[in-house]
């Protein structure tokens, strides 16, 4: 498989490879550890996804910064080891239980990404920039992501065998070691890429980075500041400190690009017009898809059977059916309405509030249910995390070899066309949830997780068809003088959808029949699709105008 890349890709794969590997088995478990009454933070399901959806977000916008900072002043080389060993540290402290701990851990997470994430995507660009490898570069980047998702597979196997037998303070560290193995096999493949770590200095036409500071970062930490202390008549605007905080930082960030768009001239318009359009649309696509990690983890755990017979190693779970759970009290700060099948009892203003909330045999079917004392293994939730980096792994080489095909026969549809359909097929796969829901009786009883691999299945073909489409259309479309701006439009675009799956899981508790909530999932992704097709006319004619497909 290398011989015929260049010598640098398998070292920049099996850095991007541990780096996911870190990176995935810390979101994997992220909410757990968050909803832990225990040995986490005892947060319900409405803080718990509001905090993920908004560390996802900003762990998306960052990228904005880091690829400029890399391109003009410290280099691919420098950003990339930096941002790993943030990272690092970010994952091995994040298991120290303390509040403070766990904001700066994520912070060292969020800055280190925007220094890694983009910057090893582009020195793997720019090694194949040489005339003997030029036309091997589409073969790269899918061995290269090949590589992302084997790591987003096995993580959550180690990170679940690891939190079960220790606790989570090792699982967070096995994800920082992750991380520093991916730091050191890109330190040691230097002499492949040195050559390659070219620096762009500013062209005419370029805005300087200060401005760029000046115009969209300073003024979004303000807009934040002011969304985190003002506060509403319920004590938020929108429904969280972190929510009311992204949501205003957004907002200078919106009028920048909408300033751009204004003062662009005539022949850079249309371009820019069709891309911030797919912008605004993918967000629904990220705010469904990166539920993953929030809704559908509640799934798995709550929903999902997920018995086991025999011996699987260290990843299973341990529950004991009782009649006599632990309990604890604190004051109700709001009157929440929460999901029928786990309701907190409240007794006199105050909630008394289960311990390890919410049980695994509450909605067991009432003649499987084991007596009391019984002891049963189950597969963790956090697993159901590789679903979806298996199915990449194994419909990536068909979905390819269909466009292929297509294209041999000259019937190859716009990558516009691919991102709308990508849509419209993510959409399905939310009625594979709806169909679960009916299945379990609305959740009085678990389903197999046959639902969720299916469900999986159906969006990551969506996710192939759309993901990388978008980076290429942004290469494709982008004015030469901002296209830097632009990829960190479409960054931009997955830090806001991730921030929405955040707010939208959050309301997960608030659903009594929860097909209510997967149906709204499928509206959102329905109009977003539709609204694509509608506009695929207009985006084709564009494509077509600037030569490209």
């Amino acid at each position: 498989m290398w011989k015929k890349h260049p010598k640098a890709l398998p070292f920049l794969f099996f850095s991007e490879m541990w780096e996911r590997f870190g990176y995935y088995l810390m979101i994997g478990i992220f909410t757990l550890y968050l909803k832990d009454a225990v040995d986490g933070f005892n947060m319900d399901e409405k803080d718990a996804s509001s905090l993920y959806g908004t560390f996802i977000a900003l762990v998306f916008f960052t990228p904005f910064l880091g690829g400029l900072i890399a391109d003009r002043y410290l280099g691919y080389r420098r950003s990339i080891i930096l941002g790993g060993l943030l990272m690092g540290v970010g994952y091995c402290t994040m298991g120290i239980h303390s509040e403070a701990m766990l904001y700066l851990s994520m912070t060292l997470v969020i800055i280190g990404n925007g220094f890694f994430k983009p910057n090893i995507s582009t020195l793997l660009g720019n090694v194949y920039t040489t005339p003997e490898y030029i036309d091997k570069k589409d073969e790269g980047y899918n061995i290269f992501y090949m590589g992302i998702n084997i790591g987003a597979f096995v993580c959550n196997f180690f990170g679940a065998a690891l939190y079960t037998m220790i606790g989570w303070g090792a699982a967070f560290a096995a994800a920082g070691v992750g991380m520093f193995i991916g730091v050191i096999t890109f330190i040691i493949g230097t002499k492949h890429y040195k050559d390659f770590d070219t620096r762009k200095p500013l062209q005419p036409g370029d805005m300087p980075l200060w401005k760029i500071i000046a115009l969209v970062i300073f003024p979004s930490i303000i807009f934040g500041a002011i969304g985190w202390f003002i506060k509403g008549t319920d004590g938020y605007i929108f429904d969280s400190n972190s929510t009311d905080a992204f949501i205003f930082a957004c907002i200078p960030v919106l009028i920048f690009y909408t300033v751009l768009l204004i003062r662009s001239n005539k022949e850079e318009r249309p371009s820019m017009a069709a891309l911030l359009s797919i912008f605004a649309v993918v967000i629904l696509f990220w705010a469904i898809f990166k539920q993953n990690g929030s809704a559908l983890n509640t799934w798995a755990s709550r929903y999902t059977n997920r018995e086991v017979s025999g011996t699987v190693g260290n990843v299973l779970q341990t529950l004991k059916q009782t009649d006599k759970p632990a309990y604890t009290t604190y004051k109700l700060d709001s009157v929440v309405k929460l999901d029928h099948q786990f309701r907190k009892i409240r007794e006199n203003g105050m909630e008394v509030k289960e311990l390890g909330y919410p049980s695994y045999f509450k909605n067991v079917a009432p003649d499987k249910l084991p007596t009391e004392g019984t002891v049963v293994k189950a597969w963790l939730p956090s697993l159901s995390q590789s679903i979806n980096p298996f199915w990449v792994i194994v419909l990536t080489p068909l979905v390819v070899a269909f466009f292929t095909w297509l294209r041999k026969r000259k019937k190859e549809p716009s990558t516009p066309t691919k991102i709308a359909f990508g849509l419209l097929i993510s959409a399905l796969s939310v009625l594979v949830m709806i169909a679960a829901v009916k299945a379990g009786n609305n959740g009085t009883e678990k389903v197999s997780v046959w639902w969720l691999i299916g469900s999986y299945g159906v969006v990551t073909i969506g996710e192939l068809f759309l993901s990388p489409m978008g980076l290429s259309l942004v290469s494709k479309l982008s004015p030469v003088r901002i296209t830097s701006l632009m990829m960190g439009g479409w960054f931009l675009s997955t830090s806001i959808g991730n921030k929405l799956s955040g707010i939208l899981a959050s309301q997960w508790d608030h659903y009594e029949d929860k097909t209510d909530y997967f149906w709204l999932n499928f509206i959102l992704l329905s109009a977003a699709a539709l609204f694509l097709f509608l506009l695929l006319k207009w985006l084709n004619k564009i494509m077509k105008s600037r030569g490209v497909h």
